[in-house]
Parts: C-alpha cells; sequence; structure tokens
C-alpha cells in the first residue's frame, strides 16, 4: 500500500474491527462511526478520516465504497460470504488494496505484528494458546507471574487487542508455521 492510500478493511466481527481501529488512532487516523461523508473538499485523503461501523444492506455498502473512493479510511463490519459482503468487497477492490484480517495493516511494515514482540511475550502467548495457565506458562518460562502478566500485557499493547484471549487469537493467525 503507498503513502497515499487510505486503508480499506472488510471484517466479520467488531472484535477485529477493534483491533484495527485501535491500531490506525494510534497512527493519526481520525475515528468516526458511520460512512456518512463529512463536508468539505473531494478529496480527503489528507485529512485521515477512518469512518466504520456495520454494513447490513446494499445502501450502506454505496456509502462505504463512496468513503473510500474520495480518500477516506473504511472499516466495515460485514459478512464476507453473503451478498452485501460480497458486492462490497467486489467494488472495493476496484480501489485497490482491501484487507480482511485486522493483522496486516498498512501501518505494519513487517508482516505481521507478532514480529514486534519480544521471544518471551511470543513464548507466553505459544503456551496459552496450547491451553496452559498464565502461571503454569510464567513457570515454565521462569518468569515471575507478574512478570508474564506485565509481558502479555505489552503483547496486548502491540498486537491492539484489549484481551489475552484477543492477543492468543491474533498470535495464532499470524506467527509463522514451523
Amino acid at each position: 500500500m503507498s503513502e497515499t492510500d487510505s486503508p480499506r478493511y472488510v471484517v466479520s466481527s467488531a472484535v477485529d474491527a477493534t483491533a484495527v481501529l485501535r491500531r490506525l488512532a494510534r497512527a493519526g487516523w481520525s475515528t468516526r462511526e458511520g460512512f456518512a461523508l463529512p463536508e468539505g473538499g473531494w478529496d480527503l485523503t489528507a485529512a485521515r478520516v477512518l469512518l466504520y461501523g456495520r454494513v447490513p444492506d446494499l445502501e450502506t455498502a454505496r456509502l462505504v465504497v463512496l468513503a473510500a473512493a474520495r480518500g477516506a479510511g473504511v472499516v466495515a463490519i460485514v459478512d464476507a460470504g453473503g451478498d452485501v459482503g460480497r458486492a462490497l468487497l467486489a467494488d472495493l477492490d476496484r480501489l485497490g488494496a482491501v484487507y480482511r484480517t485486522p493483522d496486516g495493516g498498512p501501518e505494519d511494515d513487517s508482516p505481521a505484528a507478532v514480529v514486534q514482540l519480544v521471544p518471551e511475550q511470543r513464548a507466553l502467548l505459544e503456551r496459552l494458546a496450547n491451553g496452559e495457565t498464565i502461571a503454569a506458562a510464567a513457570a515454565a518460562e521462569f518468569l515471575s507471574l507478574r512478570t508474564a502478566n506485565r509481558r502479555i500485557a505489552q503483547a496486548r499493547d502491540v498486537l491492539g487487542v484489549r484481551s489475552t484471549r484477543e492477543a492468543v487469537l491474533v498470535y495464532l493467525r499470524q506467527r509463522r508455521p514451523e
């Protein structure tokens, strides 16, 4: 994605949308719910406006495409397999890259945010993904429970999620196969 392109995301859940919104807000995007366009000039690229919300029908999908065409970033929550989702994806694809997962965004220069995690954080998330408790993972990694909790909290920040469960899910989607 080039510097002048605005982000376009089509995700299936509010959890995924929240992860994207947090990351883009930290990168300087101004977020607004709904796809009604702000007044002003045609090109919204310089304004760094990010519109988000659910897309229940084709009329809302049309608003999403219009906003994206005018240079606004969009995060649309819709079932990509349904009629509305397929139509939205087809139209947005004509404008450029469309991201369908929250973990691959324009602000990530690395292939995935997991790359930004330190080895201790990755090890803890791997153990949690395998069903261990935080206490058991901490003991196995020779960390105190307090240090393990702090490392996991830092990992949540890097991954742009609120809960440890979300962090584990993002980690599982992004980790490289070994």
